[in-house]
């Protein structure tokens, strides 16, 4: 047995890598390796409740077989701390692959590409991550606890470092820090909630006493209740609500199914809509893996194919891409395979998105200061489509609807189910702040956290049903 090959509690990513291209017996084989350390704090009634760091490593396996007709391929993932594990996840790829169809997005597989860094160990987190986080939030409960209210919250903080090999010659590694905090209060009688929370690299741009003092003031807000029935308001979108509506755009962006006429993306009598005015003039839509405080991986990761990821394209480099530029869509997510039907460039999937509308100006609190009577929002959530063909979305509001009235918050509403169109409200409102950092509260904890979002104003906001959520 080569010493690559000898057991050992210190494994590098990259020999588990070697080692899974080596076992392969499959045509062609691709092993990412995911090392990813994470730190987090929890906190309920005013108290710190559990602290910890946690230690992952993972491998996905895809392999690929010539089978009767085209290639086939087979993916499977789980942990990979040993050769063992390894090879279990190589034997069980290379026959899942044998036994399969030819794959539908078959195309050559990229080559022969080393990142610089490739030999270089994984990064990490620890709890130090929150040294100046931590004392703050410990002040921020005493000042809770002095004024009757109770604090609730998380941060999490993650360092993944992604090594992607194949038997073509790539070698590959990037480095991904995510971290995000959440803070929920209430007063002690539990009848008023509100929420705050944001994304961040690595917590030196958080700061809890700002946290706390925004529920503080949230609260405040609702101390006096206003029922308010359906019907469609005035109202303004926080960034926070901005990016969940627009991480659902987003993800239903795919040109496949846009070529196939299955969603809002797609053209009547066929094809898609690109190069068609899908929201107003000034507003662009874009991905970028170098947009600074948004950092991503700059190639392609795929540990399966769906509508817009192809094992295939695995190291496709990635750049800015646009899908709306100046109100026109120019871009839908694309596989090598969905651009060879629509005949458009491949633009494969990039993991950050900003929106950002030309004559953005001015503050939340601008908006609400012009506001004569309407509302304010702090977060959507429970986000689902009802109509792929117009992305129509149904949710709820949830912890702050905030009743606006001659340019002053006044109260808090009851809670709304709402339906609304992300792409109807791009062509609708009425006003935009400039785009800053933002933190989807629906699919920011474990899905989609890299986004800047304007805060909007849409003139006529449909609260569909009047909702008993808190």
């Amino acid at each position: 047995m080569s010493p690559s090959l000898q057991p050992s509690a210190h494994l590098t990513a990259q020999q588990l890598v070697e080692h899974a291209l080596a076992t392969s017996s499959a045509d062609d084989c691709i092993a990412i390796v995911r090392d990813t350390t994470s730190a987090n704090l929890r906190w309920a009634n005013n108290t710190l409740t559990t602290n910890g760091v946690m230690t992952e490593v993972s491998m996905t396996v895809v392999s690929f077989a010539a089978v009767g007709g085209g290639v086939a391929t087979g993916s499977v993932s789980g942990s990979a701390s040993t050769l063992e594990q390894v090879t279990a996840l190589v034997t069980a790829a290379d026959a899942a692959a044998r036994a399969g169809s030819p794959a539908e997005d078959e195309a050559e597989l990229v080559g022969d590409v080393t990142s610089p860094d490739w030999e270089t160990g994984p990064e990490t987190t620890d709890i130090g991550v929150y040294d100046a986080f931590a004392p703050a939030l410990g002040e921020a409960f005493v000042q809770a606890t002095a004024e009757d209210r109770l604090l609730y919250g998380f941060v999490n903080h993650d360092v993944a470092t992604t090594y992607l090999g194949s038997s073509r010659g790539l070698r590959l590694r990037h480095v991904q820090p995510t971290g995000h905090y959440a803070c929920t209060g209430k007063d002690t009688s539990l009848t008023r909630s509100a929420w705050t929370g944001g994304a961040t690299r690595d917590f030196r741009d958080v700061d809890a006493a700002a946290m706390a003092a925004t529920v503080a003031q949230r609260l405040r807000w609702a101390e006096r209740r206003i029922d308010l029935p359906a019907g469609r308001y005035d109202t303004i979108l926080p960034p926070s609500s901005v990016a969940d509506l627009m991480i659902d755009a987003y993800w239903g962006a795919g040109a496949r199914v846009a070529h196939e006429g299955e969603s809002v993306y797609s053209r009547r009598g066929g094809g898609t809509r690109i190069g068609d005015k899908v929201a107003a003039p000034g507003v662009s839509l874009f991905s970028d893996p170098a947009h600074p405080g948004l950092e991503c991986a700059p190639f392609v990761i795929a540990g399966a194919s769906d509508n817009t990821d192809s094992v295939f394209d695995n190291g496709l480099p990635l750049g800015r891409t646009d899908w709306i530029r100046d109100g026109l869509l120019t871009g839908l997510l694309q596989t090598r395979h969905s651009a060879g039907m629509t005949g458009q460039p491949v633009t494969p999937m990039v993991d950050n998105l900003v929106l950002e509308v030309g004559d953005g100006a001015g503050t939340i609190g601008d908006m609400v200061a012009g506001t004569q009577r309407g509302l304010l929002l702090t977060c959507l959530w429970y986000i689902r489509e009802v109509d792929p063909q117009t992305m129509l979305l149904t949710g709820l509001t949830r912890d702050g609807v905030y009743v606006v009235e001659d340019g002053e918050i006044v109260g808090a509403a009851n809670n709304f189910r709402w339906n609304e169109s992300p792409i109807d409200l791009l062509n609708r409102f009425s006003a935009a702040t400039e785009s800053v950092p933002s933190f989807s509260r629906e699919w920011g904890d474990d899905y989609f956290s890299r986004t800047a979002t304007p805060a909007l104003r849409i003139p006529d906001f449909n609260m569909s049903s009047v909702s008993q959520g808190v």
